[in-house]
């Protein structure tokens, strides 16, 4: 099992919506709105670690307001 821990930027406003989208997304394990230079922290957890990077970029960088991201793959 693969697991990334996913920090992103969000557009003022949109903080619970995107928590919400992501809360319900396949493979997203959590979703947490948090305090600092960043927004949001997520955990997506896959059979492989192409399976998370795919979910990344053909679905959650596609949600509105989100406008960064930055992955940290757990290696143990």
């Amino acid at each position: 099992m693969a697991r990334v821990y996913m920090l992103a930027n969000i557009m003022a406003g949109k903080e619970r919506f995107i928590r919400d989208t992501l809360r319900g997304t396949k493979g997203v394990v959590n979703a947490d709105i948090i305090t600092g230079a960043y927004d949001l922290v997520a955990i997506l957890e896959a059979k492989d670690i192409n399976g998370i990077f795919n979910k990344i970029l053909k679905e959650i960088r596609k949600i509105k307001g989100l406008t960064r991201t930055e992955t940290f793959v757990a290696v143990e």
